[in-house]
């Protein structure tokens, strides 16, 4: 993996040459009773974001039937969940009370608050195309990632304004601005798309096998290293690698707070917070979490730290982590 790429606006001639991707650890059963509260869930989570306009946690689901559900967790009372009508991949906050939900040939739009509507936007061309990635830029533009390995910039709901086709496969999609980070598992690295959403301004391998991504309050790029056991932290403007951490115990779940990089270790059933503000990552807390914590997120107002289980093991609710 070279540490730059040269701009293109043309889809790859030939596939890049890619490892076998790497996963999160099979957890072993819980032995310990996790921190804070666990709330039930039906479904195994698959992806979680944490929505700051309804003070609620959104969790994608899989059944065990194959279908996919979003569940939202508010901070007070039941969860809620409402069946998507096909196999959601990804999720991504709309900033105002929604979550966009990455499908087959487009995406669900779908409103949090009882009442609301889930409302599906095929994307123009690409009925067949398998979308595996979501994000929104700052400037209200969704980017869909593919199998294929193109990253697709919408100029409207459904309108396609530019893409660029230069992966293995778009496994996750990280706005910051508008400039948006791709994390290709295959090729395990990261690479930046410009704001034209044509050229690829710089891309750097991203340890042994990156498997998760997410961007930090203070605009960092935050990457699980699963194969390398190690945290990734990366500047994003321009893309730099900052720091490299050991974290054993194959790290995958990941959250971004004010003061915090959140990691969870899958084959120990544990999270952990870092310090990265010296420069060299510095645990602060460690928590036992529900089997298979795979995802992680954060409410910065509170401090309030949720761990999803990958198992169907529910939501982990720990108040007042350090923020």
């Amino acid at each position: 993996m070279v540490a730059a790429l040269a701009c293109s606006t043309k889809t790859a001639d030939a596939p890049p040459p890619t490892i076998a991707p790497a996963r999160a650890a099979v957890s072993p059963a819980v032995t310990q009773r996790p921190d804070g509260t666990v709330v039930p869930l039906a479904d195994a989570g698959v992806a979680a974001v944490f929505d700051p306009v309804t003070s609620a946690l959104v969790v994608l689901g899989r059944t065990a039937a194959g279908g996919s559900t979003i569940t939202i967790v508010p901070t007070s009372g039941a969860p809620r969940t409402l069946p998507l009508p096909a196999v959601a991949t990804a999720i991504v906050t709309d900033g105002d009370g929604t979550v966009c939900a990455a499908v087959r040939g487009g995406y669900f739009r779908v409103g949090l608050r009882p009442g609301d509507a889930v409302r599906r936007f095929d994307v123009d061309g690409e009925r067949d195309t398998d979308f595996t990635a979501i994000a929104r830029r700052a400037d209200g533009k969704l980017v869909l990632g593919s199998t294929v390995g193109a990253v697709y910039t919408l100029g409207s709901d459904t309108a396609v304004a530019a893409k660029l086709q230069i992966f293995a496969r778009v496994d996750a999609l990280v706005a910051r601005g508008n400039v948006v980070a791709v994390l290709d598992r295959g090729q395990t690295s990261v690479t930046t798309v410009d704001e034209s959403g044509t050229s690829a301004d710089h891309a750097l391998r991203a340890g042994e096998g990156a498997t998760t991504m997410v961007a930090d309050p203070a605009g960092r790029l935050l990457v699980a290293d699963t194969r390398g056991d190690g945290l990734l932290v990366f500047g994003s403007d321009p893309l730099l690698l900052r720091q490299r951490y050991p974290v054993p115990g194959a790290p995958y779940g990941l959250a971004g707070s004010q003061r915090l990089a959140w990691v969870s270790e899958t084959a120990t059933n544990t999270v952990v917070g870092y310090d990265l503000a010296t420069g060299i990552p510095v645990e602060k807390v460690r928590h036992r979490t529900v089997q298979q914590p795979n995802s992680l997120a954060v409410d910065d107002r509170t401090g309030t730290l949720y761990v999803v289980s990958g198992s169907g093991a529910g939501v982990q609710v720990i108040p007042g982590a350090p923020r």
